[in-house]
C-alpha cells in the first residue's frame, strides 16, 4: 500500500499536466470540428476515410515512416557504440553538432537540404543526380533529424553497460558479434525501442520535410491536417485526420509498452567514463571513421549550406540586419527573438524535467498496475498528435477563467513542455528501470524514507540521464514552432517563428535574414549542449 501511495503521488502532478494542456485543448478543437450546432456526426468519419486521396495520405504516412525509422535506426545505432565506447579527441563537440540538426526549424532544415538534392544542389552540380521530390530525398531529411534521438537515447545507456558482461562471453567462446547479439543487444533492447518509438512518431507526424521536398506528389497527415485547417478551412477533415493519429499512436504505444515490460530487467551500470576507450585495431577505426564520414555528409553538409547561405551578404549584411525593426514582420528587432528563445527555452526546460521526471520515477517502480502502465503510454501521444491540433487548441480552450492564458507569457513554455516531456520520461526511464530494486530495499532496511532511499541509491545512478533528459528538453524547446507559431506573441517570437515569417515574405534581404537567425539558433543550441557535455563529464565520474 506504502508503495502504491507513493506512485499515485508521484503521478498526481503528471497527470493534471497534461490532462489540463494536452487532453482539454485536444479534446475541444475535435469536438469542434465533429459538432454542428451542438450535435455530433459522427458519419463524418467514414465520408473522410473513403476518399481515395486521404487514404493515400494515410498509406504513404505509414509506410515513410516505417522506412525512415529503420533507415535511421541502421546509420545512428553505430554512431551510438562509438559514443558510448570510444574515446577520441573532439568527442564531446561532435556530440553537440550531431544534436543541433535535431532542434532546427524544418522549414529551415528542409530548404538546406533541398539546396543539396535539388536543381542546382551539389548532386546536381557534381553528378547530375535530383533526389527533390522523391521519397529518398525524404528519408534522407529524416535521418538527418532524427540521428540524434537514437545516439543519444540507446548511446546514454550503452556507456554505463558494464563492458565485462561482454568480455566474459568472448571468453567463453562467442564471436565479437555473437557476444554483441546475447549479451548487449538483449540490455539495450528498451533504448532501442524507445529511440525506434520516437523516431517513428517523428517521422509519422512529419510537416516541413515533406512540404519542402515532397512537393504536391508526397503528403504525411500532419501536412494533410494543415492544408484542411489553413488553406481549406475544413476543420471536420482535420479533425477526422487528428483522430486517426490518435488510434495509430495508441496502437504504436500499446504495442511499445507491451515489448518493453516483457524485456525489463536489472543491469549492471557502471560510469560512463569506465567504458570508453581508445579505438583499438582497424575493426574500430574503421566503425570510428565510417561514423564520422556519415555525420560529416549528412549532418554537418546541410548546416554549411545555411551557414554559407548566411554570409552571402558582403560586411555581415543579413546579421546587421536583424538589429533592425522594419515595423511590418515584427514589432521588434529580429534578434531579440534569441533572448526570448532562450527565456522560453529554460522555463520549458524546468517543467518537462519536473513532470517527465515524476512520471519517469513512478512508472520505474515494480508491480505497476494496467492503468499506470497505459499512462506510460499516453505520455507519448504529444509527440504523435499535430503541433497544429495542440496549437488551435490552446487558443480555443485556454480563453477563459479560471485558465484564461492568452495573454501570459507561460503559455509558450507549457506548449513546448508538452513535447519534452516525453523526452525525459523516455530518457530517464531505462535506466531507472535498470537500477536494482534490492538496492532500494537494503536502504529501507536501514531506516532510510523513500525520498532518502531515491536521494542515496537512484539519483546517482541516474544523474547522468537527467542530464541528457535536460539537454534533449533544452534542445527541443529552442525548436519547436509547430504548436507556438500560433501562440507566440508578436512583440515576442521565437527564433523558428521569427525565421518562419522572414520566409514568408519575397526578398533577398528577408530570406538572407532567415539563414542568419537558423545559423544563430544553432550556434546557440551548440553551445549548450557542448556545456552539458562538460558537466555531465565532470558530474558523473563520482558513482
Amino acid at each position: 500500500m506504502r508503495g502504491s501511495a507513493t506512485r499515485l503521488g508521484l503521478l498526481a502532478l503528471p497527470v493534471a499536466f497534461f490532462a489540463v494542456f494536452f487532453a482539454w485543448p485536444v479534446a475541444a478543437i475535435v469536438a469542434r470540428g465533429l459538432k454542428t450546432d451542438g450535435a455530433w456526426h459522427p458519419g463524418r468519419i467514414a465520408d473522410v476515410l473513403t476518399q481515395p486521396d486521404i487514404r493515400h495520405v494515410l498509406w504513404f504516412t505509414t509506410w515513410q515512416a516505417l522506412a525512415s525509422t529503420a533507415l535511421t535506426l541502421l546509420l545512428a545505432l553505430p554512431a551510438a557504440h562509438v559514443f558510448a565506447r570510444l574515446d577520441f579527441p573532439g568527442k564531446q563537440v561532435l556530440r553537440a553538432v550531431v544534436t543541433v540538426p535535431f532542434v532546427l526549424p524544418t522549414v529551415v532544415a528542409g530548404s538546406a537540404f533541398l539546396a543539396l538534392v535539388g536543381h542546382g544542389g551539389l548532386l546536381d552540380r557534381l553528378w547530375g543526380v535530383r533526389l527533390d521530390t522523391t521519397v529518398w530525398a525524404i528519408l534522407l531529411a529524416h535521418v538527418f533529424f532524427n540521428y540524434a534521438v537514437v545516439v543519444r537515447t540507446v548511446g546514454g545507456l550503452w556507456a554505463q553497460l558494464d563492458p565485462r558482461q561482454e568480455e566474459a562471453a568472448r571468453m567463453l567462446g562467442a564471436s565479437p558479434l555473437q557476444a554483441w547479439r546475447k549479451v548487449t543487444l538483449p540490455a539495450l533492447a528498451p533504448a532501442v525501442a524507445a529511440a525506434a518509438l520516437m523516431v517513428f512518431l517523428f517521422t509519422f507526424t512529419s510537416f516541413g520535410v515533406v512540404q519542402i521536398l515532397g512537393g504536391p506528389t508526397f503528403s504525411t497527415i500532419e501536412v494533410e491536417i494543415y492544408r484542411q485547417t489553413s488553406e481549406v478551412f475544413d476543420l471536420p477533415t482535420a479533425a477526422v485526420l487528428t483522430l486517426v493519429q490518435f488510434v495509430a499512436v495508441g496502437a504504436v504505444l500499446a504495442v511499445h509498452a507491451w515489448t518493453v515490460r516483457r524485456r525489463e530487467t536489472a543491469l549492471r551500470l557502471v560510469a560512463p567514463n569506465v567504458t570508453a576507450r581508445r579505438p583499438r585495431g582497424a575493426g574500430q577505426w574503421a566503425l570510428l571513421a565510417g561514423v564520422l564520414g556519415t555525420v560529416a555528409l549528412l549532418l554537418v553538409l546541410p548546416l554549411a549550406v545555411l551557414v554559407r547561405r548566411s554570409l552571402d551578404a558582403p560586411g555581415l549584411g543579413y546579421y546587421r540586419a536583424l538589429a533592425d525593426s522594419d515595423g511590418g514582420t515584427f514589432l521588434v528587432a529580429p534578434v531579440h527573438a534569441v533572448w526570448t528563445s532562450l527565456q522560453y527555452a529554460v522555463a520549458a526546460t524546468a517543467i518537462a524535467v519536473l513532470i517527465g521526471g515524476l512520471a519517469a520515477a513512478a512508472l520505474a517502480r515494480r508491480g505497476a498496475g494496467r492503468l499506470v502502465r497505459g499512462f506510460d503510454a499516453l505520455l507519448m501521444l504529444p509527440l504523435g498528435v499535430s503541433a497544429v491540433t495542440v496549437g488551435f487548441g490552446f487558443l480555443i480552450a485556454l480563453d477563459r477563467p479560471p485558465l484564461d492564458l492568452r495573454q501570459s507569457w507561460i503559455l509558450v513554455p507549457l506548449a513546448q513542455a508538452l513535447v519534452g516531456a516525453p523526452f525525459v520520461v523516455r530518457t530517464m526511464l531505462p535506466v531507472l528501470r535498470a537500477v536494482d530494486g534490492r538496492l532500494r530495499e537494503a536502504a529501507a532496511v536501514l531506516g532510510a524514507s523513500p525520498w532518502r532511499a531515491w536521494r542515496e541509491v537512484d539519483l546517482p545512478l541516474v544523474r547522468r540521464a537527467l542530464l541528457v533528459a535536460a539537454g534533449f528538453a533544452f534542445a527541443v524547446s529552442l525548436g519547436e514552432f509547430g504548436a507556438t507559431v500560433f501562440i507566440a506573441r508578436p512583440d515576442n517570437p521565437t527564433l523558428p517563428v521569427a525565421v518562419a515569417r522572414l520566409l514568408s515574405r519575397p526578398g533577398d534581404l528577408n530570406y538572407g535574414q532567415a539563414m542568419a537567425l537558423s545559423t544563430i539558433l544553432m550556434v546557440v543550441c551548440a553551445a549548450a549542449l557542448l556545456l552539458l557535455e562538460r558537466l555531465r563529464t565532470d558530474r558523473t565520474g563520482e558513482f
